[in-house]
């Protein structure tokens, strides 16, 4: 049985073969149905041997109005899967071994079965030369190829890898695509994602946040939490989903019911600041910077709140002299760069907030 501590040691070791399984898939997406009509979607971490990013949108192309559905896979999958077995004819040994992308403009109901199930999509796949093509490269996301695909894409969906997640997002950023992918929380306040919070470009989505979510991982690996059939399963507790598409609970102000006073609220040592230890013991009066946990983001409404910085560990690098002279940042031997210290000892990140609405007590 697996621990996060085995987890997060593969990740360091960029083993990302971390598989999302479909209802967590259809839990997630089904909020952001009215988002896919008419548009391309572009899964580009996803080889349709083991994606059920691909699978989702396949078996729903039609039910979402898609335009086309576009997925590409990086060579040498470690993933065995039977569902789709996609035929390259006589030139490739094996297809796994290989990168290649899947272009779908139609989905029919090819058997006549008055349903669209992954028989369909298996025949339309293996019958149509034109669906299916070998790419020049590895698949990599940031190959050229790869990105002439992305600037066709309207909206990406997929499961990057964990370990390049930040170069991912920044990119989805910089081409300045519609996105719903997942996440390690601990990302969060990572420099290029943070800004992206900051400037109100990124948001987590409905579902998982803070409650971990099971993944399906190749038969090599040796610790896992479960099997699922012949699958084995590994939990991530630090998972989480991304987006930049509008999410209700982003919209929805927090319900504050307590006031402030400098007992319960003490001011950080090093910042002029309040320590505040969850979002919803936030004080409704009070005016000034606010330290709360990372977990705020899951709760953050940009009309209710003004994302200052974070005091972390890297602060003092990278924060802008003026928001350092903002926050009255005073350097003290236990912040190791910028974390918040409170009566001589380190917290943990915390994210630092001004209410946009104090009201009077």
């Amino acid at each position: 049985m697996a621990g996060n501590a085995d987890l997060h040691a593969a990740n360091k070791a960029k083993k990302d073969e971390f598989y999302t399984r479909l209802d967590d898939i259809a839990l997630e997406l089904k909020h952001y149905k009215q988002y896919f009509k008419g548009k391309v979607v572009f899964c580009n971490c996803d080889d349709p041997y083991e994606s059920n990013f691909f699978k989702y949108f396949a078996l729903n192309f039609n039910q979402l109005g898609l335009k086309k559905l576009i997925a590409t896979c990086y060579d040498g999958s470690p993933v065995s899967g039977n569902e789709l077995l996609l035929d390259f004819g006589d030139t490739i040994d094996d297809p796994k071994k290989i990168a290649y992308k899947v272009e779908i403009n139609e989905v029919k109901d090819y058997n006549n079965d008055g349903a669209i199930n992954l028989v369909d999509v298996q025949y339309l796949m293996q019958n149509d030369k034109n669906v299916i093509s070998i790419l020049r490269g590895n698949g990599d996301f940031r190959s050229a190829e790869c990105i002439e695909l992305l600037k066709e894409a309207d909206i990406v969906v997929t499961n990057p890898p964990f370990s390049l997640f930040r170069e991912y997002v920044t990119q989805l950023d910089e081409y300045n695509k519609d996105f719903i992918i997942m996440g390690n929380t601990n990302t969060l306040v990572c420099k290029e994602v943070f800004q992206m919070f900051k400037l109100d470009r990124i948001r987590t989505g409905y579902t998982h946040f803070n409650t971990g979510m099971f993944f399906y991982v190749p038969d090599s690996f040796d610790k896992y939490h479960h099997m699922e059939g012949d699958k084995k399963v590994a939990r991530v507790s630090t998972s989480c989903w991304y987006t930049n598409l509008p999410v209700e609970k982003h919209k929805e102000e927090l319900i504050m019911i307590k006031s402030y006073n400098p007992v319960d609220f003490p001011t950080y040592d090093n910042y002029n600041a309040i320590n505040v230890n969850t979002y919803t013991d936030i004080p409704y009066d009070y005016d000034g910077i606010i330290g709360v946990p990372i977990t705020f983001l899951d709760k953050y409404n940009p009309d209710q709140f003004e994302i200052v910085w974070q005091a972390s560990g890297n602060t003092r690098a990278n924060a802008p002299k003026d928001i350092l002279k903002e926050l009255g940042y005073c350097a003290h031997p236990e912040d190791r760069g910028g974390c918040a210290v409170l009566h001589g000892q380190r917290c943990y990140t915390r994210i630092l907030v001004r209410n946009k609405k104090p009201q009077k007590p």
